[in-house]
């Protein structure tokens, strides 16, 4: 089960409901999307364990995404005995840090940093996360939490047909085995359970790119800064209202989708922007600060 915990929710300057953007993983080890300004504040204070961070990824190098980083760099660095911290983002933010390590970090090394490019950037013992390029100028990206495809056997078959011990580990890897005289195939015996996936717009106007990578999510958070009625304002700023947020969870054939970086101006979201949502695709929520939600795999076969 995959754990997502946002953060911050809000979009451009923080409001009294809504922090900064910030989205929270929880597998093996702990994942930071995106540190806007105060997120080890909200880590602390939604008991999120700012020490156990692997890796931080900065979608854009836009202040609400990462000014929140240099704090909570420095926090685990006095606070842990971290000997390096992943951080993935824009070449300019890596100009940033470096440029403050003397006074700032005292530590040069304490920071592993890579720059964020297409393609997978961290593969973990059976999950990737990967980058993805959006339309938000310059260079933005979205990101994919993917867990790896896994075989399941179904055993009352599997015992069925005869198969016992080391024949489990020779049919998956020769992909069949005989017993008896006769061929049994992996495919009789066992079925390939789908990983789960969650995806991660970051800012974007709509585009085909969400589209090709949230094709099948079990979760799509999605940029959603303003309703319908603001449409020009949207386009102009290279942001999606939260219909357009709709109709690409629809066309990607997602699970469920939650709308997210919500502007200030929208002191009733959830009747002004989360109700022409679900009016195109029902299955969507609205984020809040706080809010956790659970990402399981697909159910068990009989």
């Amino acid at each position: 089960m995959l754990k997502v915990d946002f953060l911050g929710t809000g979009g451009a300057v923080p409001s009294v409901k809504r922090a900064m953007p910030a989205i929270a993983l929880h597998w093996d080890k702990l994942f930071l999307w995106d540190c806007g300004e105060g997120t080890q504040r909200e880590m602390m204070r939604r008991g999120v364990g700012y020490g156990s961070v692997e890796a931080i990824f900065i979608t854009h190098l836009h202040l609400d995404h990462f000014l929140g980083v240099f704090g909570l760099i420095e926090t685990i660095r006095m606070n842990t005995q971290r000997e390096h911290l992943q951080v993935f983002a824009s070449r300019g933010l890596g100009k940033i840090i470096e440029a403050m390590s003397p006074s700032f970090m005292r530590r040069p090394d304490f920071i592993k940093f890579e720059e964020m490019r297409e393609g997978e950037l961290y593969r973990g013992k059976d999950y990737s996360i990967s980058a993805f390029r959006v339309e938000h100028g310059g260079n933005a990206f979205g990101l994919v939490f993917q867990e790896d495809n896994k075989r399941k056997f179904n055993e009352a078959e599997a015992k069925g047909k005869g198969l016992k011990g080391t024949m489990f580990r020779e049919i998956q890897k020769k992909g069949f085995v005989e017993v008896g005289g006769k061929k049994i195939k992996l495919d009789d015996v066992s079925w390939e359970r789908k990983g789960i996936k969650v995806v991660y717009s970051g800012d974007t106007q709509p585009t085909e790119s969400v589209v090709k990578a949230a094709e099948g999510a079990d979760l799509l958070i999605h940029d959603a800064t303003f309703g319908e009625g603001m449409g020009d304002e949207a386009e102009g700023r290279l942001h999606t209202t939260a219909a357009g947020a709709a109709r690409i969870a629809k066309r990607a054939g997602v699970k469920k989708l939650v709308l997210t970086h919500i502007s200030c101006r929208y002191a009733n979201a959830e009747k002004e922007l989360l109700s022409e949502a679900k009016a195109i695709f029902k299955n969507t929520e609205l984020a809040k600060d706080g809010m956790e939600i659970d990402v399981k795999p697909e159910k068990e076969k009989d």
